[in-house]
This record gives structure tokens, C-alpha cells and sequence, in this order.
């Protein structure tokens, strides 16, 4: 006799971040026994389907969001570490800098050893140049990594919604096959019972 504590959980497979692999049905009798079972089978895995659909929205923004953050952590590094090659004593740098998208303005700006940074939420703090480009350094790889698992989850989302896609035609294939079977037994038993009685 079992015991019911030695029961194992089955745990379903999902990818790195932790989105569940879509069930691949090869055979449609281990999802569906009868036909009463589609409906159910086909609104679940129609569930699925707007679940993975929703990540996948989800990821597309992050993605975006990743994508516009890189270039402009890569353009406040290399002013970063441009400014630590500027040596004290030297004269002072006259630039323009982009205060908006289409509003630039004037500074001179002499050597310094401390940057100010955006943080975000309108929050700037000052951090000598060492720290900043540490900072700015490990933002960049954190934001490039980011983007990358972004694009192997949306490629992992668009597999997965084939593969329900698939999966749903397949039960209902399975389903239109049970129909025609179940109208030619019933044209065959009608048929048998009228060639009886005229015989």
C-alpha cells in the first residue's frame, strides 16, 4: 500500500524566469476522452493563449523601455569617463549639452572630480567620477542583460503560443473526426434499421 506522503508534486517546467511551458498535445486522448470534454479543453487552452499574449505585451514594453534606456546610459558613461581624463589645472571645456530634445544650451565646464546623475523619481545626486562610472557601468551590463532576456522570453512567448495555437486546432480537429465518425455510425445504424424493417 502507497503512502500518501511519498506522493511527489509535479512541478511544470517553465523558462529561466519562471513563464510555464505550453503542454505540446501529441495525442489528443490524453487531454480530451469524450466530446463533452472539448468545450472545457478548448476555453483552457484559449486561457493560455490570452495568458501568453499578456506576458508577451508585458515584455514588448519592457523591451522598449530597455531599448531606450541603453543609449542614453551609454551617453552619460562616455561623458563620465570622458571628464575623468580631463586633469586639474586645465582649461575649461566649453560645450553644449541637450537640456531637452530640441532645447540645447551653452556651459563651461572646468575639472572636476564629481559628477551629478539622474536617478529617476527627480532625484540627482552627486558621486565622485570613480563611483559614477562604476554605477554607470553596472547599469549599462544590467539594462543590456535585461534586454536580452526580454527577447529569449518574447521568443519563448511567441513558441509557446504556437504551440497552443497548434494544440487547440488539433483538439478540434480531434472533435470535427468524433463528430463525422458519431453521424456515419448513426447514417449506418439508421440505414441497417430500415433495410430490417423493409426486409
Amino acid at each position: 500500500m502507497a503512502d500518501k506522503g511519498s506522493k511527489k508534486e509535479v512541478v511544470p517546467a517553465t523558462n529561466p524566469r519562471g513563464i510555464p511551458v505550453a503542454p505540446f498535445v501529441d495525442k489528443v486522448e490524453d487531454y480530451v476522452t469524450s466530446r463533452a470534454d472539448v468545450e472545457t479543453t478548448l476555453k483552457k487552452f484559449q486561457e493560455m493563449i490570452s495568458k501568453y499574449q499578456f506576458m508577451e505585451t508585458n515584455k514588448q514594453r519592457a523591451e522598449a523601455g530597455h531599448r531606450d534606456k541603453i543609449p542614453d546610459i551609454q551617453k552619460t558613461l562616455d561623458m563620465v569617463q570622458f571628464l575623468k581624463t580631463r586633469k586639474p589645472g586645465s582649461e575649461p571645456l566649453e560645450t553644449t549639452f541637450e537640456l531637452n530634445d530640441t532645447l540645447f544650451a551653452k556651459a563651461e565646464i572646468p575639472p572636476t572630480e564629481e559628477v551629478y546623475l539622474w536617478l529617476g523619481a527627480n532625484v540627482m545626486l552627486s558621486y565622485p567620477i570613480d563611483e559614477a562610472e562604476v554605477l554607470l557601468t553596472t547599469r549599462l551590463a544590467t539594462a543590456k542583460q535585461n534586454l536580452t532576456n526580454c527577447e529569449e522570453d518574447l521568443d519563448f512567448l511567441r513558441e509557446q503560443i504556437t504551440t497552443m495555437d497548434v494544440a487547440t486546432a488539433r483538439v478540434y480537429n480531434w472533435d470535427v473526426t468524433m463528430k463525422r465518425k458519431e453521424k456515419q455510425e448513426h447514417e449506418a445504424l439508421e440505414s441497417g434499421k430500415d433495410a430490417s424493417s423493409n426486409g
